[in-house]
């Protein structure tokens, strides 16, 4: 029987799916200092961002065939050796696209009507100076008409550029790799209502000196994608949104743009030092800050374990 550790946790739903594959799945967590001694036990391993899945700990599973994220960055994991070593890992990078999109939607127009600030002063100060935050929070701009620069046009990307389409934005988008795609854009439960937007890719530049708003949806890297040089050739007075991975926007670059008026506001969902952010970034008044939730929606979370469930029996089959 093909013994799975699922040391993250998964949705019930994609548990019951292996289990019914007749598969042998454990999801009590297995500390990371434990598992050099208890994973060789297994055939497969499920994690998400917390366990790491290194070089010495390969080695010591000889038995270790699969190794699966839930989500889709894989930067726990030491993915060129464990393949070199002929193990197979997967993720799952259609499961989420929809619940970081809308994440990412949801932090533009925080910052663009001060809503993450507002939030924090109503409690305290709304019954004694409500007059005064009105006036303080009354000079909000609307997104319809705003161009928004998209880095990386994956799923997730497009998924972006769908909703800020159906919001009466204008999109630039950029990629490693020259495209075009069609942004259907459907809507649901209403028949025959449906059209689709043709987005050609364009150069870094453009979308840097172009855009009011940028997204970034790109895997982690050596180099920060915006750090102080690609900063200082943004517009005036620019919205920065990271939902990808910590250190994609320069920390120290993003805070000195902040102090000096370039950057009018910043999104973050990502740190580099989690679980431990730097406290400049999660106290400072024009961020709005998230604790790494992109992905974390019940459908989101469902739609992984069901799609973790199929890989696994597509490489393994049913009724092992």
């Amino acid at each position: 029987m093909i013994k799975i550790l699922v040391n993250d946790g998964i949705h019930p739903d994609g548990k019951l799916l292996m289990e019914e594959a007749q598969y042998d799945v454990q999801d009590r967590k297995i500390p990371q200092e434990e598992l050099m001694e208890r994973l060789p036990e297994f055939d497969a391993i499920i994690v998400r961002s917390a366990t790491k899945v290194r070089k010495e700990l390969i080695d010591q599973c000889p038995n270790l065939k699969v190794i699966a994220r839930g989500g889709v960055g894989m930067d726990n994991i030491d993915v060129a050796y464990a393949r070199s070593k002929g193990i197979q890992v997967i993720n799952t990078p259609k499961a989420s696209s929809q619940s970081v999109a809308e994440l990412v939607i949801g932090h533009l127009f925080a910052l663009s009507r001060f809503l993450h600030r507002a939030n924090r002063d109503m409690p305290t100060k709304g019954a004694t100076e409500f007059k005064a935050l009105k006036k303080q929070y009354s000079k909000g701009v609307q997104l319809r008409g705003k161009t928004l620069g998209i880095v990386g046009f994956g799923r997730i990307g497009q998924e972006v550029a769908r909703l800020a389409l159906g919001l009466g934005m204008r999109v630039v988008a950029t990629d490693l790799y020259d495209n075009t795609v069609n942004i259907d854009l459907n809507t649901p439960d209403v028949d025959n209502i449906s059209f689709s937007i043709r987005i050609r890719t364009v150069p870094f530049e453009r979308v840097l000196a172009e855009s009011d708003y940028i997204t970034i949806h790109v895997p982690s890297s050596d180099k920060p994608v915006l750090g102080a040089e690609e900063i200082e050739k943004l517009k005036d007075g620019v919205f920065l949104v990271n939902t990808s991975r910590g250190g994609t926007i320069e920390e120290s670059a993003l805070l000195a743009g902040l102090e000096s008026g370039k950057i009018a506001g910043a999104a973050l969902d990502v740190f580099v030092n989690e679980p431990q952010p730097n406290e400049a970034l999660l106290n400072h008044p024009q961020i709005s800050v998230s604790p790494h939730i992109g992905a974390s929606t019940l459908e989101a979370q469902r739609n992984i374990g069901l799609e973790l469930a199929d890989a696994f029996i597509e490489v393994f089959g049913e009724n092992n």
